[in-house]
């Protein structure tokens, strides 16, 4: 009956809200931008952040403000769950425009440990979607959607990455399960530009079961980094180090169907600068799709490259891999690479490698497999992810190298016969796809030809989406039947 404004709710005591309790954000746009420093002081209980039952909350950010994003974090364990963090309205995102109105990032987690980001929307903020910075610790980012976040910068190129993370804590930060796509400049980028460091803050970083795609599109149609590992310390002491990259999926746009492979498309790169090679880097069950320089491994002192699928023009090493292969802490097999030409491995200005004289040079790839691009195809369903917090509810993300419909079956999900369910592509959260109820062959069929697509959606071959089932609204076969029953006599009528 007296609820708090927003902001008076986000920076109460902790004698008033501690750890249990929760902050519920009834439906509407909040417009404004906003400090958190609420803080549990009770070690393994939360304080929780939440849109009420299935309201939607907005968070909106385009006002008057010098603020720098849209929502800061200063504060521990908290948790932040089911709103969105966006701009809306109309507002020019070029920097060279007169009448440019600034940058902002959604979300800027400044402070604080033990902070939980957990089935957020953050989208079209001119500037960063979420920056994860060093002065945290045991951060989880989850289920989160985060697209079309940044801005065209000075030099007209793309300014604006998915997530920026930092680290210097010693407790891990896990970014998983989030689908994170078609923002401005690159997807996750686990970095640090700054050139004089004088302490290790890119370390204890693990990005698993991220779908990332497309990243850099919106800016003037050209792609970038889909995830970066490195920094750019001229000291040779903040080294990226102690980081997992597993189970992702990392694409860019296009024709598989035609083996398009030309034109820089970069998907992973790793390493930045020679005198802070990364460390102790784990590269593992992952798809890296793009074109030439899909993937690039150009500093390294000690790596693990295992069991991903690797589809590009050539893979780009730098002349160091001369030194920090043969040391024997490169650890680079069973992996499937589809390039263009036999000469894969390509080390500038010294030659480009066949697969064969690649092992005889390094004891690396030796149960690796190279093909023609060609030959590349994938399964058609690449991962079906139930979401952690919301049960039935499941991110599917599908290929299809000729652009065809694709099946998917639920057998294997405890979701009973005639639940009803809804398709949504997560390139267009807000409308539905389509509708329908689960069959007794739980198999679904999604449509993957956009009908409507814009100049920068996703090409028709592969395909993010989000399938729900409400197994309250069951259809039974007696419902089934007198449905049947009722259709036949309309059609006697004439109907």
């Amino acid at each position: 009956q007296y609820p708090w404004d927003l902001q008076t709710a986000l920076k109460r005591p902790n004698n008033i809200i501690n750890g249990g309790d929760i902050i519920w954000l009834h439906e509407g746009i909040y417009n404004g931008r906003y400090t958190c420093t609420l803080k549990s002081t009770i070690e393994d209980k939360f304080i929780t952040v939440s849109a009420y039952k299935n309201d939607k909350v907005v968070l909106n950010g385009n006002v008057a403000s010098t603020v720098p994003q849209t929502l800061a974090v200063k504060g521990a364990r908290v948790i932040f769950r089911n709103f969105e963090v966006t701009w809306l309205g109309d507002y020019i995102r070029d920097v060279r425009d007169e009448n440019f109105g600034g940058t902002a990032a959604g979300i800027n987690h400044l402070s604080g440990i033990n902070c939980k980001f957990i089935n957020l929307k953050i989208y079209n903020n001119p500037g960063l979607g979420f920056g994860s910075w060093k002065s945290t610790g045991g951060t989880l980012i989850s289920e989160c959607y985060i697209f079309n976040n940044g801005v065209i910068n000075k030099e007209g190129k793309g300014a604006g990455e998915g997530i920026y993370v930092q680290n210097k804590s010693d407790e891990e930060r896990i970014i998983k399960n989030n689908t994170i796509f078609g923002n401005y400049y690159k997807g996750i980028e686990v970095w640090s530009a700054g050139r004089n460091a004088d302490f290790e803050f890119v370390k204890n970083i693990t990005l698993e079961n991220n779908v990332i795609f497309n990243s850099g599109i919106p800016s003037n149609y050209k792609t970038v980094d889909n995830i970066i590992i490195g920094t750019d310390d001229r000291n040779g002491i903040n080294i990226a180090k102690d980081i997992t990259i597993k189970n992702n999926i990392l694409y860019h746009n296009t024709d598989y169907r035609n083996n398009q492979v030309n034109g820089d498309a970069a998907s992973l790169t790793i390493g930045f600068y020679h005198k802070t090679p990364v460390e102790n880097v784990v590269v593992d069950n992952n798809i890296i799709l793009g074109r030439n320089n899909a993937l690039r491994i150009l500093y390294a002192q000690s790596l693990t490259f295992t069991n991903n699928i690797v589809y590009s023009g050539y893979v780009l090493f730098t002349k160091s891999v001369f030194t920090h292969a043969k040391n024997g802490q490169w650890n680079v097999n069973n992996n499937q690479y589809y390039t263009k030409k036999q000469g894969a491995f390509r080390v500038p200005e010294t030659k480009n490698y066949t697969h064969k004289e690649w092992m005889s040079l390094f004891p690396l790839d030796a149960n690796s497999k190279r093909q023609h691009v060609g030959a590349f195809n994938l399964d058609n369903v690449l991962d079906i992810t139930e979401n952690e917090y919301i049960p039935k509810r499941f991110r599917v993300t599908l290929f299809n190298k000729v652009e065809q419909d694709v099946t998917v079956d639920f057998t294997d999900y405890n979701i009973q016969k005639g639940s009803a369910y809804t398709i949504r592509d997560v390139e267009n959260l807000d409308s539905e796809l389509k509708i329908g109820t689960l069959n007794e062959d739980f198999n679904i069929t999604v449509p993957m030809k956009a009908a409507n697509p814009s100049k920068i959606k996703t090409r028709d071959n592969f395909g993010v989406f989000i399938i729900e089932f409400n197994s309250d609204n069951i259809t039974t076969e007696a419902e089934e039947e007198n449905d049947n029953i009722f259709k036949k006599l309309w059609r006697f009528l004439g109907f």
